[in-house]
């Protein structure tokens, strides 16, 4: 019995996690606010995906054992979103309306941390943490950069639930920050890391519930 209710809180955390993530995306991630809010916006979209991303992510590694099971988590991520855009897709608006992030490589990169320090949990709070935090703005970018016209999508497709003073406006580049990538990579790695601390206590905290 304990080992079916410690399994089954592992798997139902895994599974919370992963559809907040998803959640988190398209309310972060799609063409609206990326464009109403210029590229200060980009902020906190690294921000909210690195710390969503590694607190799930070093969970499943250190729940396992196995360095790849973070990668494995970012695939899961990634699945439940291209899932959730067909849900826009049905209200009319194009597929590629939501913005996937890129979570994969930065999941890579915390599950070669892992791995290359001989399954040092420590080593894969800090040093993993950080280099998730640093890495995902900069892939997140890439993968801005190649979205087809975002601000003529936010003006010909905007959000049904969006409140009026978050109307498109003309992005006002540099205007705030002038590298979104490099504030958000140093606000994403410093956060990262204790929120990869938080994931590997709920780890912790599951067996202890379920001892």
């Amino acid at each position: 019995l304990m080992v079916w209710l410690r399994r089954t809180t592992h798997y139902l955390f895994i599974v919370v996690v992963a559809v907040n993530s998803t959640l988190l995306t398209i309310n972060a991630g799609d063409y609206i606010f990326y464009t109403d809010w210029a590229w200060t916006s980009f902020v906190v979209f690294p921000i909210s995906q690195s710390t969503m991303l590694v607190v799930g992510a070093i969970y499943y590694m250190l729940f396992t054992g196995v360095p790849g099971t973070a990668t494995y988590y970012a695939t899961i991520m990634t699945i439940y979103t291209w899932v959730a855009k067909g849900a826009w897709f049905a209200l009319g608006y194009p597929y590629d309306f939501v913005v996937t992030p890129v979570w994969i490589p930065s999941a890579m990169l915390l599950d070669l941390t892992y791995w290359a320090t001989r399954r040092n949990k420590h080593a894969a709070i800090i040093i993993g943490g950080t280099l998730v935090g640093l890495s995902l703005p900069i892939f997140n970018m890439i993968n801005l950069l190649l979205v087809r016209d975002p601000l003529e999508m936010a003006f010909k497709y905007p959000r049904p639930t969006l409140p009026p003073y978050m109307t498109p406006i003309e992005p006002q580049v540099g205007k705030f920050y002038n590298s979104p990538v490099a504030l958000g990579s140093g606000a994403g790695a410093v956060l990262s890391v204790p929120i990869a601390a938080l994931g590997a206590k709920f780890n912790t905290w599951t067996y202890r519930w379920m001892a």
